[in-house]
């Protein structure tokens, strides 16, 4: 199983779990683990994103040596940019 299919089931696991427990603060545990696997499983889908866009753009340079580090703050950059003018629309869609 690779990883991220591994987190999603960790994810549903600990939700069902906390939907099933009775005691509140074990569930709440539940819901604060499950939480954070979100984080962590966003994480690793935004770092394949940024290295995807980085060997973009290391191709369409030609491929030049010792300028990791440039395309890959550039990819950020990009894909942050990309982001944030996704907000606005994402919001007046969710009206």
């Amino acid at each position: 199983m690779d990883e991220q299919k591994k987190i999603e089931h960790q994810i549903e696991f600990a939700t069902r779990a906390a939907a099933l427990v009775k005691d509140e603060t074990t569930g709440q545990r539940f819901r604060s683990f499950a939480e954070e696997l979100r984080r962590k499983l966003r994480r690793m889908m935004r770092r394949g994103q940024v290295r995807a866009r980085a060997y973009e753009l290391w191709e369409q340079a030609g491929r030049p040596t010792g300028r990791d580090l440039d395309f890959w703050l550039d990819a950020e950059r990009q894909l942050e940019e990309e982001r944030e003018e996704r907000k606005p629309s994402e919001a007046s869609s969710k009206r």
